[in-house]
């Protein structure tokens, strides 16, 4: 009587099935957590900016609702000089920026000077948004409001685009 062999293991074609689900499931797994990522950064670019516009109201009650003078063209980098405007000893800086310098927080005044004095009775707070395209921003007014600019242009003149 003879005996049968049989062949334990797998064909090349079920290999092939197997690898290619394997693939196709991990580039799925690796494009959502790369949103994800940029999701978590600009939740952090919303906080962020709320911790400005808290610190400016609170030093805007100690000097009769004023803020710092800051009318620059494009706004000016809100963890450098608006820190020192304010005095804070800890400043949130945007967690690109030291890949993407377009990644920043920019903040702007009305007034005619910027020196940084609290003469300013507006302000308008920035930071891009990464999550979505075309750019975008998420902006918080001293009028309270707050919101994602649709224009994908940054605000000027330290009025409220929103």
């Amino acid at each position: 009587m003879k005996k049968i062999k049989l062949n334990k293991g797998f064909t090349l074609v079920e290999l092939l099935v197997v690898i290619s689900i394997i693939g196709i499931l991990a580039a799925i797994a690796l494009v959502s957590f790369t949103s994800s990522q940029k999701q978590a950064r600009d939740t952090a670019r919303k906080s962020d900016i709320k911790q400005y516009q808290l610190a400016l109201e609170g030093n805007a009650n100690k000097t009769g609702g004023l803020y710092p003078q800051r009318p620059d063209g494009g706004g000016v980098v809100a963890w450098t000089t608006l820190c020192t405007d304010l005095a804070l000893t800890t400043c949130p800086q945007d967690l690109r920026y030291t890949k993407d310098a377009t990644f920043v927080y920019q903040y702007q005044s009305d007034g005619t000077v910027s020196d940084g004095t609290a003469v300013g009775t507006k302000y308008v707070l920035w930071a891009k948004l990464e999550n979505i395209s075309p750019t975008n921003y998420w902006i918080v007014c001293s009028n309270g409001k707050s919101g994602q600019s649709a224009s994908g242009v940054p605000p000027s003149g330290g009025t409220c685009p929103i």
